[in-house]
C-alpha cells in the first residue's frame, strides 16, 4: 500500500490525527452535504450524551458511525430523526434545518430508519409488513374509500408495484407470504430493511442491522446495503459494531466515544487510529499483546 496516506480529521474540520476531542473551533463542514450536523449537543439530566458532534454526509455515500456502547451513536440519530431534538447545535437535511421537527415530518422529508431491536408486526406476513412502509405516501379519505374502484385502486396498485420492486431487490420472493414470526433472524432484518426502503427514502439510517447475524447473513446484508445505494441512489448512514463490514462497504467513518468525536475519515485509517483502538480495547496498538 504505497503512497502517502491522507491525514485524519476531527469533527471541527481541522486536519491532523493528533487533534484531541472536544476542540472549540467552529465546525467547517463540506458544501453540498445531504445531511449535516453542526456542534450537536444533547443532555439527559446530568449526562452529556452528545458534546458538540459534527458530521457531513454527501449524497450517494455510505457513512459509518461507530463507537463503543454508550458512546452516543443512537442518541445522534434520534436527534436527526426528531425523537430527541438537540438542545444545542444545527441539523440540516438537503440544506434545510430539521432540528426539532417531529419524527413523522422528518420521515416525509425523505429520511427512514431501522432500529437496533426488530420492530416488525408479529402475526402479519412479510408482504404486509413491507406495505406498512408506504404509509407516509398514502392519503386516505372517505371519498376515496366510497369511490374505491374509480379513485383509490390506481393509488393502491402504484404502492403495491413499488413494494414488489423492493421485494425483488432484496430477494424476498420466497418468503413474501410467510408470517414474519417464523422466518430466520437474518430474513427478518432484511424485511425491516425492505420496509424502510418502501418509504423511498433519500437518506436511510441503519441502526446495527447486522446484530445477532452469523457470517453468511452479514455478507448478504452487506451486499444488499451496497445494492440499495447502487440501484436506488440511496444515501446510507450505517451504525455498526462489525468492523470488517464497516471497513469493506463504508466510504467514510466517524467514531464517537463518550459523546465526542475522536476520529473521522477513510475507514482503514480511522480504524487504525490509536484513539479508536483505545476506545474499543482500552489500550493502544503499541501495548497490545
Amino acid at each position: 500500500m504505497g503512497g502517502e496516506q491522507p491525514k485524519l480529521v476531527v469533527a471541527d474540520g481541522q486536519a491532523g490525527a493528533n487533534r484531541g476531542p472536544g476542540g472549540s473551533a467552529a465546525a467547517e463542514l463540506p458544501q453540498g452535504a445531504l445531511l449535516s450536523c453542526r456542534q450537536v449537543e444533547r443532555n439527559f439530566g446530568g449526562l452529556k450524551a452528545l458534546k458538540g458532534v459534527s458530521l457531513a454526509i454527501q449524497p450517494g455515500e455510505i457513512f459509518g458511525l461507530v463507537g463503543p456502547n454508550g458512546s452516543g451513536k443512537t442518541t445522534l440519530i434520534n436527534a436527526v430523526t426528531g425523537f430527541y431534538p438537540p438542545q444545542q447545535g444545527e441539523i440540516h437535511f438537503d440544506g434545510k434545518s430539521i432540528a426539532g421537527i417531529r419524527p413523522h415530518r422528518v420521515a416525509r422529508l425523505g429520511i427512514a430508519r431501522t432500529f437496533q431491536n426488530l420492530a416488525l408486526f408479529r402475526g402479519m406476513s412479510v408482504l404486509d409488513n413491507i406495505l406498512v412502509g408506504r404509509h407516509i405516501h398514502m392519503r386516505p379519505s372517505a371519498i376515496g374509500t366510497l369511490f374505491y374502484w374509480w379513485w383509490s385502486q390506481k393509488e393502491e396498485v402504484s404502492h403495491r408495484r413499488h413494494v414488489e420492486d423492493v421485494i425483488d431487490l432484496l430477494q424476498l420472493e420466497d418468503v413474501r407470504d410467510e408470517p414474519v414470526d417464523v422466518i430466520p433472524l437474518g430474513l427478518q432484518k432484511r424485511v425491516e430493511l425492505a420496509r424502510a426502503l418502501a418509504a423511498q427514502p433519500r437518506l436511510l439510517i441503519l441502526d446495527e442491522p447486522m446484530a445477532g447475524m452469523n457470517q453468511e447473513e452479514k455478507e448478504y446484508m452487506a451486499r444488499f446495503i451496497l445494492d440499495t445505494r447502487d440501484a436506488l441512489g440511496t444515501t446510507v448512514l450505517l451504525i455498526e459494531h462489525h468492523m470488517d463490514v464497516v471497513a469493506s462497504i463504508c466510504d467514510h467513518v466517524m467514531v464517537l466515544s463518550y459523546g465526542e468525536t475522536i476520529a473521522t475519515g477513510l475507514p482503514r485509517q480511522v480504524l487504525a487510529d490509536d484513539r479508536v483502538i483505545s476506545a474499543y480495547l482500552g489500550k493502544t496498538k503499541d501495548h497490545a499483546a
